[in-house]
């Protein structure tokens, strides 16, 4: 089958026709099945359009070679790894590239328990068995049942909150035509059943696989402007927006101005630390002083981890935090089986607004003008252990601290930047913040992408 390029540093992803097809996902799951001996996997798929036919392509390897399929259909990532805890699986795959182009597909894999594989070690053997190929059938073939565990899933996800202490807020959910809509439509009723007297707008609601207003990823900006209008035109409270397979989900305040990830992470680790005094919570290194002020003013610990959710996810289980953030959104529970979820933040966000009496925009602005950012800039670079190697050369002269936990990070006491190779795509990745001084972020900035020019 010859290399397969599409095993990443956490998951698999990769451009269709070209690191992922129809025969690799079938190689994929025979290998899985040859190596791990699977009694039971549950397989899910977000809304691309490809992702039907590669998950069709791994339930015939895994009922070809004897292994057992629970299929969820269409489903978000984070109802995958509660289905395999919940329904006892032994592994449980999404089909979904996220935010990456429609060109683009993947899969996100974990174990029992919903614990994420190990990428040096046990995604590297499944690299490698896929890639050898030479695969004989089961004498006995496995059989499909379709399940929808979709009514447990959401009762677990609203029992993070106390529904006795929301307020009444007007909340409008923009899921960009990708996985969240039915999902989101089952929590809701939930909610409502329950007497949350909560009212929600919805936009971009239904699934549809052409994305007629582009791939679901609010990071980008020219995919802001209209949820923000939206939020300001509907007078809600806030606004959230998901990514394709809602794992990770972003807020908007009442002004519909977006908020960067890195403060919802200070934000979700007070309130962890409210209910547990003392836990530890677990930060990435991308963006790392306004979460570790705020989690030892609440008397907390603060942990970092490599970027990506199998470190974070493993790191939860050494250290046993009670939360773990990353800048991009991405949002960890030790009660959610340790796994990133795009639909417990909001309703935590909902009942913080409620107790706080004060609206998103109060919540983070004190922190914003504390710790301005440059946002995160992303490049295209042939050689980018060479470029961080050439900018750590050119700048280290003045650091006060230099790390290489995740790719390069350097602090200057005043300012501090993290650059890094993405996981999932050919990019790298840079983020500068600064102690209160947003002109230093931007000097600081462009004098980076200037050295990047000259290399």
């Amino acid at each position: 089958m010859g290399t397969l390029t599409c095993f990443k540093s956490y998951d698999i992803r990769g451009k269709l026709g070209v690191e992922l097809n129809e025969d690799i996902a079938y190689a994929i799951a025979a290998a899985i099945a040859d190596i791990r001996k699977p009694k039971t996997v549950v397989l899910g798929a977000d809304s691309r359009p490809s992702s039907e036919a590669l998950k069709a392509a791994l339930i015939a390897g895994f009922v070809d070679h004897g292994v057992n399929v629970q299929d969820l259909g269409m489903c978000g990532t984070e109802e995958v790894y509660f289905a395999t805890t919940h329904l006892a699986a032994d592994l449980g795959i999404e089909v979904t590239a996220s935010h990456n182009p429609i060109d683009y597909n993947g899969m996100k894999i974990v174990g029992p328990g919903s614990r994420p594989l190990d990428p040096l070690t046990e995604m590297e053997a499944l690299r490698i068995r896929a890639e050898a190929g030479g695969f004989e059938k089961a004498t006995v073939a496995g059989v499909v049942m379709q399940v929808n565990p979709r009514e447990a899933y959401a009762t677990k996800i609203i029992s993070f909150i106390d529904i006795a202490k929301l307020k009444p807020l007007k909340i409008l959910v923009n899921a960009g035509n990708g996985t969240a809509g039915p999902t989101f439509d089952e929590i809701k009723a939930q909610l409502l059943v329950a007497g949350a007297p909560l009212e929600f707008v919805e936009m971009d609601h239904r699934p549809d696989p052409s994305f007629p207003n582009g791939i679901p990823n609010p990071l980008l900006p020219e995919n802001q402007p209209r949820t923000a209008k939206a939020v300001r035109a509907q007078g809600a409270d806030f606004g959230v927006a998901w990514d394709g397979d809602f794992d990770r989900c972003f807020f908007f305040d009442e002004n519909g101005q977006f908020i960067d990830g890195y403060y919802i992470v200070g934000l979700l680790a007070r309130q962890a630390l409210s209910a547990h005094p003392g836990a530890t919570i677990i930060h990435d290194p991308r963006l790392i002083w306004d979460t570790r002020e705020l989690v030892e003013q609440a008397g907390g610990t603060a942990l970092q981890s490599r970027v990506g959710h199998s470190f974070i996810k493993a790191l939860m289980r050494e250290s046993g935090a009670i939360y773990g953030g990353e800048m991009s959104a991405h949002h960890y529970f030790t009660d959610f089986m340790r796994c990133d979820s795009g639909m417990i933040p909001w309703l935590l966000m909902a009942e913080l607004v409620s107790t706080s009496g004060k609206g998103l925009r109060a919540l983070v602005a004190d922190r914003q003008a504390r710790f301005p950012t440059s946002g995160e800039q992303n490049f295209a670079i042939d050689d980018p252990g060479a470029a961080l190697k050439q900018l750590e050369a050119a700048l280290s002269a003045g650091a006060i601290e230099i790390s290489h936990a995740d790719g390069l990070s350097l602090d200057f006491g005043e300012w501090r930047m993290n650059m890094r190779p993405s996981g999932t795509e050919p990019l790298v990745r840079l983020n500068i913040e600064s102690r209160g001084d947003p002109a230093l972020v931007q000097r600081q900035l462009a004098r980076v992408k200037a050295l990047l020019a000259a290399m």
